[in-house]
Order: C-alpha cells, then sequence, then structure tokens
C-alpha cells in the first residue's frame, strides 16, 4: 500500500476535566518536519508525540495542534487544610493567652494564605486522555493517507496501461513505416533519375533502419512499466523510487521523439510524455 503525503484528522475528547480537539494535517516534503501548537500546560507531551509521528510517517510536512478547553464547574470544589487552619488557631490562641484583646475571626483564618485550596486537576490522568485521543487521531490520519494513496495508485496505474498501450502502437506500426520510408527513397532516387540497383536500396535501408530503430526505447519502457508495478506492489514510502522512474521514463520518451520519422510515431512520443508528466504530479504527493 502506498500512502499520500497530504491528509487531514481531527478528533475530539471529552471528559469531566472539560473538552480537548486534536488536528493532524499535512503536505508534500522531501522530508518529514513535524511541528506542534500546544497549550503551555502540555508542552511536556511534545517530545513523545514527535516520537509518535516518527514511527509511523517517513515523509511530509505535519502540523499537530491541539485546543484545551476546561470545564469550569471541574475544579470548583473547595478543600480546607485543616492542619495549617489548627495551626493558625492554636497562634491566635496563645497570642490571646497573651494579652492580645482581640477576638479569633474565623473568616480570618480562612483567609490565611494555603488554608482554603481549589482541588487540581489530575494531569497525569488528563495527559493519559489526551494521548489516546492523538493515537484515535493517528489512526484516522493514516488512514487518510492511505485511502488517498489508494486513489492515486489507481491513476498511476491507468497511466501505465496507456504508456503500454502507445508503446505496442509503435511497435506494430513499425514494419509499415520502415517500408512507407522504403519507397519515399525509391521514389526520390527516380525523381532524380538515378538508377539504383536492388543492393544499394538495401543499404540505404539498412543505415536508415539503424537510424530510426526504437526497438530497445520501447523495450526499456516496458521494463520500466514493469518495475514501476512492482514498486506499487510493494508499498510503503516509495516515492522517491517512484520519482526516479519518472526520469527513466523521461528519458525513453524524449530519444523515441528524436528518433520519429512518422507523424503517428510522433504522436506516440508525444502522448507518453504527457502520461508521464501526469503521473509525475500524482507522485510529487507520494511518501
Amino acid at each position: 500500500m502506498i500512502y499520500s503525503m497530504t491528509a487531514y484528522a481531527r478528533e475530539e475528547v471529552k471528559s469531566e476535566w472539560g473538552t480537548a480537539v486534536w488536528e493532524l494535517r499535512s503536505v508534500n516534503q522531501r522530508y518529514l518536519e513535524t511541528y506542534f501548537r500546544l497549550p503551555e500546560q502540555f508542552r511536556g507531551l511534545e517530545t513523545s508525540l514527535r516520537e509518535r509521528l516518527r514511527k509511523q510517517l517517513q515523509r511530509g510536512k505535519v502540523e499537530c495542534g491541539l485546543r484545551f478547553t476546561a470545564n469550569a464547574g471541574a475544579n470548583t470544589e473547595l478543600q480546607v487544610n485543616e492542619n495549617l487552619a489548627k495551626a493558625l488557631l492554636r497562634s491566635a490562641e496563645w497570642v490571646q493567652e497573651n494579652g492580645a484583646k482581640a477576638s479569633i475571626d474565623p473568616l480570618d483564618v480562612l483567609r490565611w494564605p494555603g488554608v482554603l485550596e481549589t482541588a487540581e486537576a489530575d494531569m497525569d490522568a488528563i495527559q493519559k486522555e489526551l494521548l489516546e485521543g492523538f493515537e484515535r487521531a493517528l489512526t484516522a490520519f493514516i488512514e487518510h493517507r492511505a485511502s488517498e494513496g489508494a486513489n492515486m495508485q489507481k491513476l498511476i496505474e491507468a497511466r501505465l496501461e496507456g504508456i503500454s498501450n502507445e508503446a505496442s502502437k509503435v511497435r506494430a506500426n513499425m514494419p509499415a513505416v520502415l517500408e512507407w520510408q522504403r519507397e519515399r527513397i525509391a521514389s526520390k532516387f527516380a525523381e532524380a533519375k538515378i538508377d539504383l540497383d536492388s543492393e544499394r536500396l538495401a543499404q540505404e535501408m539498412v543505415l536508415l533502419a539503424q537510424k530510426t530503430d526504437v526497438a530497445e526505447e520501447l523495450d526499456r519502457l516496458d521494463s520500466h512499466i514493469k518495475e514501476t508495478r512492482n514498486i506499487l506492489r510493494k508499498g510503503g514510502a516509495c516515492g522517491r523510487r517512484l520519482d526516479f522512474m519518472m526520469q527513466e521514463f523521461n528519458r525513453e520518451a524524449n530519444t523515441l521523439g528524436s528518433k520519429s520519422i512518422n507523424s503517428d510515431i510522433t504522436n506516440s512520443a508525444v502522448e507518453v510524455k504527457v502520461l508521464i508528466e501526469q503521473m509525475r504530479e500524482q507522485i510529487q504527493n507520494i511518501e
């Protein structure tokens, strides 16, 4: 299976502590680059997230964002630090026993820093749920890349079939093209009133056939088609190998066009180049 470098995924996590939303998006890139936008209290997750992405992905510019909204009612319960409050009361009673006339106000004790505490959310539990949500987002993200990759593979295979058809067409036309060229040469000599024996004509045709022989280019096109299909079948991170194959395809198409002595072969060479360019556009987005 091949994978596209262009994908998007979104995963929402809801719990007692609030709501969080993960977003993953990527575009094509020569290497793997990861960028993170995380709330300050979750910056510590970045190393773990980066490692998880690197284990799953090979190429692409990947942006990972987290939006976190705490539940306003989740941390409203107040807790009294009884030990601190008792210590304050003992100190206040000692002050009264040693001559202070002021009475002890319970509200003043509660106002003392640290006596009343708001229950802090369990950050370890929150991070655990967030990481579980990230894993779900990453799974959906990879599935999207695989789905896009499957679509691109179909398009590439269709273009490979088109190149194969054009190569077969050229191969089938070559005998007729050579015969047409033989008649054309004979006609030119006849118009010039030059006597040309059959042996000399055969020599001229051999020279012409050597200059216009495209059998080697057609064989190499067939070989490239076979190798490209093998790469697609193997799958994985194959974008660089496919891009190299497009260079090889293009080289044979250029040679085929330069040796053309017939409009049909020229048209086939042009069509092959168009198909190669269409494949190249798709391959730029393959991991």
